[in-house]
């Protein structure tokens, strides 16, 4: 027998400065990464240099990322500019 569970509807997406967050995001994962190097050597003696390669990695991906929702608050401006008084800016378009 399966476990019931009542369906409800799903919340509203919170929406804020997705870009403020990402770039804030990448420069501590750099900060990070900067404030490691000193402690190279600890860190290999160790066997705990992933750390340091973690933060360069995260760095990294943080960049994309920035790249990738600089990409979608464009996108969000640009249906917001086609469709003034339609669709809310977020909201997935109408398949009709």
């Amino acid at each position: 027998m399966g476990k019931w569970t009542p369906t409800r509807e799903a919340p509203e997406p919170l929406e804020g400065n997705v870009v403020a967050v990402v770039t804030g995001g990448t420069v501590l994962w750099f900060v990070m990464f900067l404030v490691q190097i000193p402690f190279y050597r600890w860190f290999e003696g160790q066997g705990l240099l992933w750390w340091l390669w973690t933060c360069l990695a995260g760095g990294g991906l943080g960049l994309y990322g920035i790249h990738y929702v600089r990409g979608r608050e464009a996108a969000l401006r640009r249906t917001a500019e086609e469709d003034p008084g339609g669709a809310e800016a977020g909201s997935p378009p109408d398949s009709r």
